[in-house]
């Protein structure tokens, strides 16, 4: 069973590790920035949590896959990200911010089942690729 501490170390960890990749969206000035990845981190962590949590209460019932709520939610956050993505005559803005939306989901279902090391390194990673990449796009940009 989890434990209060567990829940609120976890949920509070969804709060920091969401909000650092909303927060370089934010600074970037994006459609989804910091509160917007708070709220999905959070809210797929709660989600999971809640998956654990039905798991444990019917373990005995019968047959349960806490897994099945976790693939509702990557699946309806696919729909948040398409809002984000918008298409011009020539080109498609948003695709990085939609894809952070639901890298952000992945990072909050780590959390809440207790994968948190790997969020924590996701979290990394993606701070990387947003933050590192986007310079060295541009430097070979330049030189193309």
């Amino acid at each position: 069973m989890i434990t209060y501490d567990d829940m609120i170390l976890k949920l509070l960890l969804a709060v920091i590790f969401g909000g650092l990749i909303g927060l370089e969206r934010e600074i970037q000035k994006r459609e989804a920035g910091l509160r917007t990845h708070i709220l999905v981190c959070l809210g797929s962590t709660l989600i999971m949590l809640t998956s654990i949590y039905i798991f444990d209460i019917y373990k005995d019932v019968g047959n349960l896959d806490p897994s099945r709520i976790a693939a509702g939610v990557m699946t309806g956050i696919g729909f948040i990200g398409a809002g984000a993505i918008i298409k011009n005559k020539d080109s498609v803005k948003g695709l990085t911010t939609a894809a952070s939306i639901w890298i952000v989901a992945s990072i909050g279902l780590a959390i809440g089942c207790g994968f948190i090391y790997a969020a924590l390194i996701t979290t990394v990673f993606v701070l990387i690729v947003l933050l590192v990449l986007r310079h060295i796009e541009k430097f070979i940009i330049k030189k193309c």
